[in-house]
């Protein structure tokens, strides 16, 4: 189960995705043997009284409440106030319609230039798997730092405007901070799309996309992935 927990913080009130403030449930207090009888007087004595052979009173709750994370019995879910969390499904098609929108005129620029991303290079004669490098081109270089900034930015822009990448939109999903259920500002905006883009970009371009699905699939109960716990935002439906 995940324990991260947002700082607090004080979002515009003219946020449309602010959610309602939760009250607190206070803890039920009193005697573990119930209220005193109508009229006044004291509690009945615990089964065995002070000498008797009843059962001693139970122990209090670990941490000082019912939370073993000791937030306390009476705190509210972050998630209270917010609608319900994105399924996968939609999340991965948000994703690959966001990945089209950027990657087809990145693909068209790269093709009008004829430039090569990398370069390998082998030596006859030996086992291919020893001695495969692969580097950046002169012209690969320029453009995979184009790649970077059109990935990150869009995401980030998209996200700090109102929690919606273009894909997200067509899906019904949002970005929203786990606390408070408004926009991610800036901050926390370019965070998550670094996070989330870099490594696919530099090094890990098919190993970080799965390490991310991985990561929303085990995470309880916010479904959070790596990219949303460094920014501290979920995903949630829009309509």
């Amino acid at each position: 189960m995940s324990t991260d927990q947002p700082p607090p913080g004080q979002p515009p009130e003219d946020d449309p995705f602010l959610k309602k403030p939760q009250e607190p449930t206070p803890p039920s207090g009193g005697s573990p043997y119930g209220s005193p009888p109508p009229g006044g007087g004291s509690a009945p004595p615990p089964p065995g009284g002070a000498g008797g052979g009843g059962f001693p009173p139970p122990p209090p709750p670990p941490y000082g409440g019912g939370d073993p994370y000791g937030g306390g019995g009476g705190m509210p879910d972050p998630l209270a106030g917010m609608p319900p969390l994105a399924d996968i499904g939609k999340r991965i098609a948000a994703r690959l319609i966001d990945v089209l929108i950027i990657a087809v005129p990145l693909f068209l620029i790269q093709l009008a230039f004829g430039t090569n991303r990398y370069t390998v290079e082998t030596n006859e004669g030996e086992d291919v798997a020893e001695v495969f490098t692969r580097s950046y081109s002169g012209s690969g270089l320029i453009m995979t730092l184009i790649s970077i900034v059109a990935y990150v930015g869009y995401d980030w822009w998209f996200t700090k405007k109102d929690g919606r990448t273009l894909g997200k939109k067509a899906m019904g999903l949002r970005v929203a901070m786990l606390n408070d259920g408004t926009v991610p500002p800036s901050g926390a905006s370019l965070s998550r799309a670094a996070l989330l883009w870099l490594p696919t970009l530099i090094c890990c371009f098919c190993l970080w996309p799965i390490a991310l699905i991985i990561s929303i699939l085990v995470d309880k109960p916010y479904k959070q992935g790596l990219h949303d716990k460094v920014a501290k935002t979920v995903v949630v439906r829009s309509n």
